[in-house]
């Protein structure tokens, strides 16, 4: 079983990077917002919208990742706090960036929005900027389900889950600060 944030304050080591997990709409991009600093988050979205001028255009998927892949690289390269705002609901989306921080000698960091299903049909009903159906949010919750538990399993040196939109409300997140092992001169 995945740990809870009891306390509600996230432990993240100064060099780690840091995966959001979670269906579209968890709350995975507003937490970003409110406890990084913009440089520190790289966004599916925004690399979709770099490439194709609109973060909704699906086509532009592989090219917004392999460009997301290329600026984590870059970012544990120089020792850099790192975190991955996308749905990460699949095993195979975890994996390349397991291995990518394996590389610099990163830690990974989880940390799981598992948000009541009639609030994430809700959040969806009023957002203007997606059009998906429910049925995205199902076949995401569904791998969610599947997968989160084995997290722990996958080569992460935390898996944190956060269960209500209350509970993010009272998350702290605490910089541990110590040498970077993968830190470049």
């Amino acid at each position: 079983m995945l740990p809870t944030a009891n306390n509600l304050q996230l432990q993240l080591p100064q060099f780690s990077l840091v995966l959001l997990v979670g269906v579209s709409g968890a709350g995975k991009t507003t937490f970003a917002r409110r406890h990084f600093r913009p440089t520190e988050v790289v966004s599916s979205d925004h690399c979709r919208a770099l490439v194709a001028d609109d973060e909704n255009d699906q086509s532009a998927t592989s090219d917004a990742f392999e460009l997301l892949h290329f600026l984590t690289a870059k970012r544990l390269k120089r020792g850099r706090l790192t975190v991955i705002d996308a749905t990460n609901v699949q095993p195979p989306a975890r994996e390349s960036l397991l291995a990518l921080a394996g590389e610099y000698r990163c830690p990974v960091v989880g940390i799981v929005f598992d948000m009541p299903e009639a609030v994430l049909v809700e959040r969806r009903k009023n957002r203007t900027d997606r059009a998906f159906g429910d049925h995205v949010l199902h076949r995401q919750r569904r791998d969610l389900w599947l997968d989160v538990r084995y997290m722990e399993y996958e080569g992460f040196k935390q898996v944190y889950r956060l269960r209500s939109p209350e509970e993010v409300d009272r998350v702290t997140i605490v910089i541990q600060t110590s040498p970077s092992p993968g830190r470049e001169s």
